[in-house]
């Protein structure tokens, strides 16, 4: 019984992820189990194990926790069924009743410096700002402005992380898009988040 419990945790790490028509920088990082289409990820940006992103621009500095799910495709709730037989294009089921046209895959921004904790849904569609903090297990269905801590089921804005000016500040350095030679000549100051505003504005 043990052996069986330790070679299940073996082809748990092995487990390769599979990404497909999507545009990853090369210092992101992808864990296994991960499942990724039609993304764009930036520097330094990493996926956790066993998350879905689909349809997602992900920004630079990004710390994403395993077990997420993030965009996907939606459905028609206006019409008389929500099935994909109805629709144009392929679908799993292999059948069409009809061929009516229908966008099922929205975009998904995720600013820069975001991090989203574990096992987090993230409606398609939605837009977060820079900064921002999403706790485990919440449920995104709206935008999510800079620097704002959301969680819950549905999620809800909890507090700003820095007042006002500071965040106005912060998105106006843009550390993110900077070199790494000034990213490293900056980084003693990431613990002081008035002292970086103020030696950067």
């Amino acid at each position: 019984m043990l052996l069986l419990y330790y070679i299940s945790k073996f082809f748990k790490k092995c487990s390769i992820p599979a990404i497909l028509d999507s545009k990853i920088a090369n210092s992101a990082k992808i864990n296994a189990g991960a499942n990724i289409v039609r993304t764009t990820i930036g520097k330094y940006s990493y996926i956790g194990n066993s998350t879905s992103i689909v349809n997602t621009q992900i920004g630079n500095f990004c710390s994403i926790a395993g077990g997420c799910i993030i965009g996907g495709a939606s459905h028609p709730i206006d019409w008389v069924s929500t099935s994909p037989v109805f629709l144009s294009g392929r679908n799993c089921m292999l059948k069409h009743f009809s061929s009516h046209q229908f966008n099922p895959y929205e975009n998904t921004t995720i600013g820069n410096d975001v991090w989203i904790g574990s096992n987090c849904l993230i409606k398609s569609g939605v837009s977060i700002s820079d900064g921002v903090i999403i706790g485990m297990g919440s449920v995104v269905t709206k935008n999510i402005g800079p620097y704002e801590i959301w969680a819950g089921n549905p999620a809800k804005l909890i507090r700003l992380r820095f007042d006002s000016e500071t965040i106005l500040s912060l998105m106006q350095i843009k550390w993110w898009n900077w070199s790494e030679s000034k990213i490293s000549n900056s980084a003693h100051l990431f613990t002081n988040v008035k002292q970086f505003v103020k030696e950067n504005i």
